[in-house]
């Protein structure tokens, strides 16, 4: 592959719905424009794009790959994003990167939840893009329902550029308003415009001029003036109108079929943006912003949007140059960690294949292997001028399982395994939870954690299992109360002797005070560290039902020791077994933490949600609308929330979605607390 100036690159990310057919468009460009031989297909494993063994045992896509296409001399870098809702990340990921966007359109399911969530995703990030309504060669394929559903949830105005030629099996080809000449199949075959379409065409031919004039002034006054403007004028002005996002232009395609896709590359060169015509981006410098034209010249700025453990290459790393040029057996500054890393060869990926460059110029896409301490989202430069690139938002985890080995070999290898998956996948991540002793991994949903827990077996030779994680109950007290207790114990020789009185409180603000109250030297002050041991060790543990005890004070006022067998040990017993008979006189409570939760629905699913969380213990706060869909604020207790992404997602068609947070503790009702105690004494005396 030769390398591409800035001007000749364009940066084109495919999203939709998942199946709605970006793997096998990737492969018609390819075949199309003779990069492979044949035509690969997604039952036979044999795509460019999905190389990856689950992706092949599944079916689907689950990461986004780079599809460079060259055509005219003009490479158009593809990322094929996954379409399956639980790997956004991915697809945020190459949204950063990209500068424009194609969104397909099954042509029988019109405007799926899929294609909502990443256009909305598109328009965070501002970027011009196309709809390509695709499978046209589908049974039941409907263009103007397709069209249409498009049309009724797009805020900005839609204008065909194509029209179909025939529809399911008399799918054949493409009628072009720009050029007013139909193609055939793949789009090497030119003809006339059949007599039934030409009246259509024609009208649909208007409408899109109108819509090109409006892309400068002196278009329109011509066009006012006398009704026509030429070919080249038309794409001028269609192209103006599509960066600036006043418009969005439609095609059409069958992937599969190889049909539309040469016009469909036509119009990705003529009207889809350089490197070198996007708004300019802005990168924080020493002194504040610094603006960073595509430009060879300037200071040097990558961003790495996606990062991969290759199980024969080590760690690959994906990169976009935004300004200067990245070259082969370099140094170059990570900013974001403040280290060094030397580059080895770099390349441009086609799939899994690589391809070595000598450079990667501005607004190009590489990636290059084994850099040690590179992550997502880093900013790599010069390090005489240390640059940082914005990050984009990624959504909060909102579904967690427990992570246990299968065996003791994988034991000591989950902390670095899961760091390494959280480190290529930026929705991942994971923390050990102390009230449970557990580590707990969190992602987007079920299948998303099953393909991470694969991808640990096949990449890093780690076999981990995922549980459902308990929930960091605490135990706490209500009221005061005293005990003592007298450890004393003779074996022939030297015996132990420990007796502890003590008072306990419940302390709201604080986790554990411990105070010396003892008076005339009944228990020497440094046997004081041995009780307050034992009562820490007790409070670790805990004793309702092995959660561990929070806001309680703890109050030694007397006690007797023994001159020859009172040691440390003795009062660390007493003071543990007096603290368990005070706190059990305290009226023991379950504490359970509290999440605020912030759902999003469409307003038709209002009512189904609100009932389904009055049967979750929720308390609702407030309720508001946003754009046709209905935000409901609650505190929900977390134990009610573990598979509320499935739940809700079925609820809802897939269309709603929540975030969640920690806020508070509160006591569990003594009925729900009664059942966990219970288990917890069964699952004990199991042990």
């Amino acid at each position: 592959m030769k390398e591409y100036r800035t001007d000749a690159i364009r940066n084109v990310a495919l999203i939709s719905h998942s199946s709605a057919g970006k793997t096998m468009l990737t492969e018609a460009f390819l075949h199309v424009t003779g990069a492979t031989t044949r035509l690969g297909r997604i039952e036979d494993g044999t795509t460019v794009s999905d190389f990856e063994d689950e992706e092949i045992r599944r079916g689907i896509s689950l990461s986004t790959s780079v599809i460079p296409v060259e055509y005219k001399d003009v490479k158009i870098n593809f990322l094929d994003t996954p379409g399956y809702l639980d790997f956004i990340g991915e697809v945020i990921s190459a949204l950063r990167v990209a500068d424009s966007a194609i969104v397909l359109v099954d042509s029988v399911s019109g405007v799926e939840v899929g294609t909502e969530i990443t256009w909305q995703q598109c328009d965070k990030f501002k970027l011009p893009r196309f709809v390509v309504i695709n499978k046209m060669d589908r049974e039941n394929a409907n263009y103007q329902k397709a069209l249409a559903s498009v049309q009724e949830f797009s805020s900005t105005r839609l204008i065909p550029v194509q029209l179909p030629w025939g529809e399911k099996q008399s799918f054949q080809g493409v009628i072009d308003l720009l050029t007013m000449k139909a193609y055939r199949g793949e789009g090497k075959t030119v003809v006339d415009i059949p007599a039934e379409y030409l009246k259509e065409a024609e009208n649909a031919r208007t409408a899109l001029i109108e819509a090109a004039a409006e892309g400068e002034d002196a278009l329109l006054e011509k066009y006012l003036e006398s009704g026509e403007l030429s070919p080249e004028e038309i794409m001028r002005g269609l192209a103006a109108v599509v960066r600036n996002g006043s418009f969005i232009p439609v095609f059409v395609s069958a992937g599969a079929a190889e049909i539309g896709i040469l016009p469909l590359l036509d119009a990705v060169v003529g009207l889809l943006p350089s490197p070198l015509e996007i708004p300019t981006p802005v990168a924080k410098g020493k002194d504040g912003d610094v603006e960073l034209p595509a430009s060879d010249t300037g200071p040097l700025a990558a961003y790495v949007w996606k990062t991969t453990a290759d199980p024969f290459v080590g760690k690959l790393t994906y990169f976009r140059v935004y300004s200067g040029t990245i070259t082969s057996d370099t140094r170059v500054w990570n900013q974001t960690k403040g280290v060094e890393e030397r580059l080895g060869t770099v390349a441009v990926m086609r799939g899994k294949e690589t391809f070595p460059m000598k450079v990667i110029h501005a607004g190009d896409l590489g990636v290059v292997p084994k850099l040690a301490e590179t992550s997502t989202g880093n900013t790599l430069c010069d390090r005489s001028t240390p640059l940082t690139l914005p990050e984009p938002e990624y959504p909060g985890a909102l579904y967690r399982v427990a992570i246990q080995p299968k065996t003791q070999a994988d034991s000591t290898k989950i902390s670095p395994t899961l760091t390494r998956l959280c480190e290529e996948d930026r929705t991942l991540s994971w923390y050990m939870e102390p009230a449970t002793a557990q580590t707990i991994l969190q992602g987007m949903g079920d299948q998303h954690i099953d393909v991470a827990l694969r991808r640990a077996e096949t990449k890093f030779q780690v076999n981990l299992i995922a549980v459902e994680p308990r929930i960091p109950y605490k135990e706490a007290i209500t009221r005061k109360s005293q005990a003592m207790y007298r450890h004393k114990k003779q074996t022939g020789g030297a015996g132990q002797f420990g007796e502890v009185h003590l008072r306990i409180e419940p302390l709201p603000d604080k986790d554990f005070e411990f105070v010396n109250d003892v008076f005339g030297g009944a228990i020497s002050s440094s046997y004081m560290p041995a009780i307050e041991k034992g009562i820490r060790n007790t409070m670790a543990e805990g004793i309702l039902a092995g959660y561990p005890i929070s806001n309680v004070k703890v109050s030694v006022f007397d006690g007797k020791e023994h001159p020859v067998d009172s040691k440390p040990i003795a009062f660390e017993i007493a003071g543990r077994e007096a603290f368990k008979l005070a706190f059990m006189d305290a009226g023991p409570v379950l504490h359970e933490p509290i999440m605020k939760v912030e759902i999003t629905v469409p307003e038709a699913n209002m009512g189904d949600v609100l009932g389904d969380l009055n049967t979750r213990r929720a308390r609702v706060q407030g309720m508001n609308t946003e754009r046709g869909h209905s935000v409901v604020t609650a505190y929900v207790p977390l134990s009610e929330m573990l598979h509320y992404t499935t739940q809700l997602r079925s609820m809802t068609g897939g269309r709603g979605f929540f975030t969640m947070e920690f806020d508070h503790y509160e006591t569990v009702p003594s009925h729900i607390a009664q059942e966990i105690i219970a288990r917890a004494q069964k699952e004990k005396k199991e042990e």
